[in-house]
């Protein structure tokens, strides 16, 4: 039986669909154990439990394995993020959301935070980037300052430069959540009302 194929000739079968998945969610499993640096395609097999072959058979290199789990990883976030968004009733709460969000999935996917923080930043505090701006795949700060954005549209948000507060926002997620990574003992769903109240206190407008 001929294994069946996606929409087109070129398309991977299912079985290799399957397989790549597999392999993906190997490597993040190795990444947030190990360490980027000490990931090779040997510890990915031995993980999967397959021979290096096979796993050169679907990715030809240590490199375009890891970034395919990279790109998993922040397209669900970015789905995540994106999903809750959907729901907010205006502005203001679509900002809420947003903070809620950030901290929800990486909470709930501590795995694949640690293959973001393996992959984006090169020191052992995780607070340096590799490449300025990298973090910002699938553009959550752009996304964030859109939604800044719109709040001042409406008029339910003070004046200010909303790519300067996204940032700020963004940082003082991204400080919370490399503290968690390192103290797992710390309380992320109160971190996560309190980065809340520090969001619209920093946005909303002053009486």
């Amino acid at each position: 039986m001929t294994p069946r194929r996606g929409d087109g000739p070129d398309e991977p079968t299912f079985t290799e669909r399957a397989r790549r998945e597999q392999l993906i969610d190997a490597t993040i499993d190795v990444i947030s154990t190990r360490g980027y640096p000490a990931t090779s395609l040997s510890a990915i097999a031995e993980r999967a439990g397959l021979s290096k072959a096979a796993v050169l058979y679907h990715f030809s290199s240590k490199d375009k394995l890891t970034r395919a789990a990279l790109e998993q990883v922040m397209e669900r976030f970015s789905a995540y993020v994106t999903e809750r968004l959907a729901r907010a009733a205006g502005p203001r709460d679509a900002i809420v959301a947003y903070v809620r969000a950030m901290i929800g999935y990486q909470q709930a996917n501590r795995r694949q935070v640690r293959v973001i923080t393996e992959m984006l930043l090169d020191d052992g505090e995780g607070t340096r980037l590799k490449t300025p701006g990298s973090h910002d795949t699938h553009g959550r700060r752009q996304a964030l300052a859109d939604l800044l954005t719109e709040g001042q549209k409406a008029g339910v948000l003070r004046e200010f430069d909303p790519q300067t507060v996204a940032l700020a926002i963004g940082g003082a997620i991204d400080g919370v959540i490399a503290h968690w990574l390192a103290h797992p003992e710390l309380d992320l769903d109160a971190a996560a009302a309190e980065l809340e109240e520090f969001t619209l206190n920093a946005i909303e407008r002053r009486s």
